[in-house]
């Protein structure tokens, strides 16, 4: 039975899954490397692939986000060597279904558009979208499907190494939540400004946001870093770590059509 691969290229990690029909049957993790080469990518999918119990000739399309250019070209060798043909990739050009109305609509990341499509699908209404990646993100759509635009924050992992960097006395931590806000040592009081820090960011944006649009936008979380802040951030109502490969699945059903090899 065919299979779609559908890869999310962000800058630090690019996430894989491969959809079976309309269901997400594996899906994983792995460190982005822009200058991967396609036969590289052959050999870590086929480990992956025969750790889910997948055949490789199953994979008979493809769909890329990418939010770091150089990346694309040996996906799409790997894609067109390896799997018998090119494959989608989100940007100009491909129909998603929502319009765009930031100033200039080629300054959105791929992956932003991705997650709002998914987010409004899911919701059929006015939505905002906190990804939390190398970047945080907010983005927002009206309840007519059309994005309007978002934030842009430094991620919860830059700013903890910032932290070690430029702070000579403060250690890299791990990202967790300490459980008080009161720190009684360095680490956990790092972590506490981590967490609590940015859950109260990812509310007081929330707020905002709703505040200045005319219409109630429910708010959707995702990315790896989701799930550690999501549950300590008051405005976030539902957590999908899997958003950005979802909007790429629906992505694929729009646009496969014009798909040539």
């Amino acid at each position: 039975m065919s299979c779609l691969l559908a890869v999310d290229v962000g800058n630090t990690n690019t996430v894989l899954g491969i959809f079976r029909n309309d269901v997400l049957e594996a899906h994983w993790r792995i460190q982005t490397v822009a200058a991967r080469t396609s036969d590289e990518y052959a050999v870590m999918l086929k480990a992956l692939l025969e750790m889910g119990h997948f055949s490789w000739g199953e994979i008979t399309a493809g769909i890329i986000s990418s939010v770091v250019p150089p990346a694309v070209f040996g996906l799409q060798r790997f894609f067109k060597q390896h799997c018998g043909g090119p494959a989608l990739v989100v940007g100009p050009g491909l129909k998603t279904g929502m319009p765009i109305l930031y100033e200039n609509p080629r300054e959105v990341g791929a992956d932003r558009i991705v997650n709002s499509v998914a987010a409004y699908d899911a919701f059929k209404s006015g939505c905002i979208v906190v990804d939390f990646g190398t970047a945080t993100t907010w983005d927002v759509v009206n309840p007519k499907g059309e994005y309007l635009g978002g934030v842009i924050t430094p991620g919860i992992q830059i700013s903890a190494e910032a932290l070690y960097a430029h702070a000579a006395k403060l250690p890299r931590v791990e990202l967790a939540r300490p459980g008080k806000v009161v720190g009684r040592n360095t680490i956990s009081s790092m972590q506490a400004g981590l967490v609590y820090g940015y859950a109260g960011m990812v509310d007081a944006l929330v707020e905002r946001i709703r505040a200045e649009v005319d219409f109630p936008a429910r708010c959707v979380a995702t990315g790896g870093l989701a799930a550690l802040i999501a549950t300590e951030a008051k405005t976030i109502e539902l957590t999908d770590e899997l958003l950005t490969l979802k909007g790429l699945k629906l992505l694929f059903s729009r646009n496969h059509a014009t798909l040539t090899t």
